[in-house]
């Protein structure tokens, strides 16, 4: 049995309102509104399982947004990721019983998982019930200890918003289980590829591994994944200090229902890649690719190729942005943020059945970029908070001359691509007739 007031009591300490800044930043005020938060799930907790057992113990996992590197990571790229102050949170305890028991917020009936039976059943698939089955599963087939919890969960990490919330809720379900079971013994980048196997496996999302990284990670990362153990690295840069904010809009646009859309966009890619020899895009070059381009038009699709051309051109941005950051060029970093953006809706959402907004969110806002994969949900923006206006009125003058030259290289590289393709139509073409004349 636990003393509930007593851990209400905790959540108003000086060691608690630090942890509080650190997870949520803000002043004390937001750190006393986090502590009502953690207290109003407490309550809901008991109210659901009472106050014998175990002592409850709070769990939190952020939603996470991406910067740029729309679609690289599927297939072995570099994207540029940050963890967000919207999070999953839930109070759980140990039980003896094996079993599951997990209110969410929202939902009036629990969620029940036998921990006896984790195979992976095909009616469960795109359900909680899958990503927690699935996350047992997976920490059971590494050796790992599994039990069953109670535990009540809420979530600011709107659903379908593009800012993850089932990697953020899977991260979580392994932290509870590693916390109360293993001793929270697991590192950020193996919660991460825990969290992205079930996704794949339970869920029925062929996902890439940022999503789970940047929720697992936190901060600012740049995350390489080249090999199968990412590289990754934490950036340090202070926008606020420079009179801007980097925040995500909720446009309560969702992509819940564009499943089959995404999974469309690594499936040609890797399409394209196979032709090539390769197993992925970061596999070959995209000199390969041009070299060869009828072949694989051919063997793919127009619609495969722009969605190839698009991870070359992102992944090369991405690394462009990582420079950025490290020498403190805001110009440099804007004018990335704004060319991903516009790129992105265009090679990515050809022929795809996507919702792009428009948005004009007049002078204070620098650039902004879909989320969501493209595919809906929130939109990354870049704004300034009025106190530093000589300075957001340079930074956006800068980042717009920035993504114009761009515009220009992507312009010339584009010409260059299309001239390159029409002299091996053309060379085709001629090696065709010949072939039929002889």
């Amino acid at each position: 049995m636990f003393d509930k007031s007593a851990i209400a009591a905790s959540l108003r300490t000086e060691a608690a309102k630090k942890e509080f800044h650190l997870l949520y930043g803000g002043s004390d005020r937001a750190a006393a509104e986090e502590a009502d938060r953690y207290e109003a799930l407490l309550e809901t907790y008991v109210s659901r399982f009472g106050c014998q057992g175990e002592t409850p113990v709070f769990f939190s996992s952020p939603g996470r947004t991406e910067i740029v590197g729309n679609h690289t990571d599927h297939n072995n790229g570099r994207v540029l990721a940050a963890a967000v102050t919207l999070d999953t949170l839930a109070a759980a305890a140990p039980t003896q019983d094996g079993i599951i028991t997990l209110y969410s917020a929202g939902y009036d009936a629990p969620f029940v998982v036998d921990t006896a039976d984790l195979e992976k059943k095909e009616e469960e698939k795109n359900t909680t019930f899958a990503l927690i089955r699935g996350v047992c599963r997976k920490l059971r087939d590494m050796g790992y200890e599994v039990g069953g919890f109670n535990a009540a969960v809420t979530s600011r990490v709107l659903s379908g918003s593009g800012l993850s919330s089932s990697a953020a809720f899977e991260v979580l379900l392994v932290c509870i289980l590693d916390g109360l079971y293993n001793g929270s013994i697991l590192d950020g980048v193996t919660r991460a590829k825990i969290s992205q196997w079930v996704e794949n496996n339970y869920f029925g999302k062929p996902s890439g591994l940022m999503d789970q990284s940047a929720c697992s990670i936190g901060g600012l990362v740049g995350i390489d994944f080249k090999h199968a153990d990412p590289k990754i690295s934490a950036y340090s840069f202070d926008f606020e200090a420079r009179g801007f904010s980097l925040v995500v809009l909720a446009t309560r646009s969702s992509h819940d229902d564009l499943t089959d859309e995404y999974a469309s966009i690594p499936r040609e890619m890797k399409a394209v890649a196979e032709v090539l020899g390769g197993k992925v895009l970061r596999d070959v070059k995209v000199e390969q690719l041009l070299e060869r381009l009828p072949e694989v038009r051919e063997k793919t699709s127009d619609r495969a190729v722009l969605r190839a051309l698009h991870y070359y051109d992102e992944n090369e941005r991405v690394r462009a942005m990582y420079t950025a950051l490290e020498n403190g060029d805001l110009d440099g970093f804007l004018g990335g943020v704004i060319r991903s953006g516009i790129v992105s809706g265009g090679r990515i959402l050809v022929g795809a059945h996507g919702r792009i907004l428009a948005l004009d969110g007049g002078d204070e806002l620098v650039g902004t970029r879909p989320g969501g994969g493209s595919l809906a949900g929130g939109k990354v923006v870049v704004r300034h908070d009025g106190r530093h206006a000589q300075t957001a009125a340079h930074g956006r003058e800068n980042a717009r001359e920035q993504a114009e030259a761009v515009d220009v290289a992507d312009a010339e590289r584009s010409a260059r691509r299309a001239e390159a393709a029409r002299r091996d139509l053309d060379d085709h073409r001629d090696d065709h007739h010949g072939g039929n004349a002889g």
